[in-house]
């Protein structure tokens, strides 16, 4: 295999899930795998060791709160290496879901998903953003700046991520038919111009868009999946890239399914998609991480996804088991002397396996309920960081065993027998 790229390793007998090898610069992550947020290039609470103790492959990080502190020029070891304190793959986002979520200051509460009765028929006013051609204009404290497809590449670039993901335009899930469609020709623009400005050292992955809109969602599908610049002719070649293979390495090397659906969507968005993006390419669903969107995911074809809900519950006190979620902030664990969960391995259940303390003794739920329940910052990020163990830990050895079932090819098995003891 070559330094960077993709292979796919096995196939799921019954559904489109498929077990794969992703090599990137900063090595090796078997997919499918969860890609854990560390928006600011760190995981706060952490050390680089123990992001390491919790089976992380791979993390993603924010490219707009990264700007300001981007070196001027990549350097031999990367910006992102650096500010981690370990070697490992990393990826970067496109800073446009941040742009442009400014645009309604918050009015219409657009998140990641919406209700399922969610009207789409009609357009919402970006009052608080300028969208053009080459890019966006935004405020940021008060200042007025601008970001586009060229200065995003620049940035990740310098961030020095394994992957990065071409500058999309993304719409609201309450966005018309009509916004949408001149929201996919914006995407496709900047993608040749990402295309065009790739780093040969980076992966870049394409985002496929078009909202709830199954038309535009296989339009998207089509046209950034067979997207390839050849910059020797200077020339876009998406129309014929079967008739020169060698082309399509000056393609991307792997898509993004981005935008915003309702809960029931999912599994509907990913198979409009999917089946007009190459097979032989990896496709990261941005932005989505419960177990039970994992699981629809990986059934229908998704290598990685990137979602906050692992380190964000867990600064909250809300911890993940096989059986579901617990609080462990409520009065009940006060007295709680027994571990977070009985058959978890993770470095805070057995702490002693990686030397988190120099005794045998068991960190309790009583122990993390007074520890993150402690107006002492002190301990109460002690207390965080024995939240965030466990629960990295626990998304990440969930696609642990939905990489071995996948291999057995009983992966409709172990999703059935998962779902039906998990409470959400």
């Amino acid at each position: 295999m070559p330094k960077s790229g993709f292979k796919i390793l096995h196939k799921d007998k019954k559904t489109k899930a498929r077990v794969g090898i992703l090599n990137t610069p900063h090595g090796q992550v078997k997919t499918p795998s969860y890609v854990i947020v560390a928006t600011y290039g760190q995981i706060r609470h952490l050390k680089p060791s123990d992001i390491k103790n919790t089976k992380t492959q791979l993390l993603i990080c924010n490219t707009y709160h990264l700007w300001d502190l981007a070196p001027k020029k990549p350097g031999k070891k990367t910006f992102l290496t650096k500010r981690l304190g370990l070697k490992i793959p990393t990826m970067t986002d496109s800073g446009g879901f941040q742009v442009l979520s400014l645009a309604f200051d918050n009015k219409y509460k657009v998140g990641k998903f919406i209700g399922d009765n969610a009207k789409t028929d009609k357009d919402y006013i970006r009052s608080k953003i300028k969208i053009i051609d080459d890019g966006v204009y935004f405020y940021q404290d008060g200042t007025e700046k601008f970001l586009g497809p060229k200065l995003s590449m620049e940035i990740q670039k310098r961030l020095g991520a394994d992957i990065v993901f071409a500058f999309d335009h993304i719409t609201s899930p309450l966005d018309s038919h009509a916004y949408n469609k001149k929201a996919l020709r914006l995407t496709d623009k900047w993608a040749k111009i990402c295309l065009q400005n790739k780093n040969p050292d980076q992966l870049m992955f394409g985002i496929v868009q078009g909202g709830l809109f199954k038309d535009l969602r296989i339009q998207s599908a089509k046209s950034i999946g067979a997207m390839a610049f050849d910059p020797a002719l200077n020339k876009d070649m998406r129309q014929w890239p079967q008739r020169n293979k060698s082309l399509l390495s000056a393609g991307f090397d792997g898509f993004g399914l981005g935008g915003s659906y309702t809960k029931k969507q999912i599994s509907k968005v990913l198979k409009w998609m999917i089946p007009y993006l190459p097979e032989e390419k990896p496709r990261h669903l941005l932005g989505v991480g419960k177990i039970e969107d994992v699981f629809e995911a990986v059934e229908n074809g998704v290598d990685t996804f990137d979602c906050v809900i692992p380190t964000r519950e867990a600064r909250h006190g809300r911890l993940w088991t096989k059986d579901g979620k617990i609080d462990i902030r409520r009065g009940v664990f006060k007295t709680d002397e027994k571990i977070i969960e009985k058959s978890c391995k993770c470095p805070t259940c057995h702490p002693t396996s990686l030397k988190l303390r120099r005794t045998k003794e068991k960190i309790t739920r009583a122990e993390i309920n007074r520890l993150i329940k402690s107006q002492d910052e002190n301990q109460k990020a002690k207390g965080q960081r024995y939240a965030l163990l466990h629960n990295i830990w626990f998304f990440n050895h969930v696609l642990e065993q939905i990489r071995d079932s996948i291999e057995k090819n009983k992966f409709s098995e172990f999703k059935k027998g998962f779902l039906s003891r998990f409470q959400s």
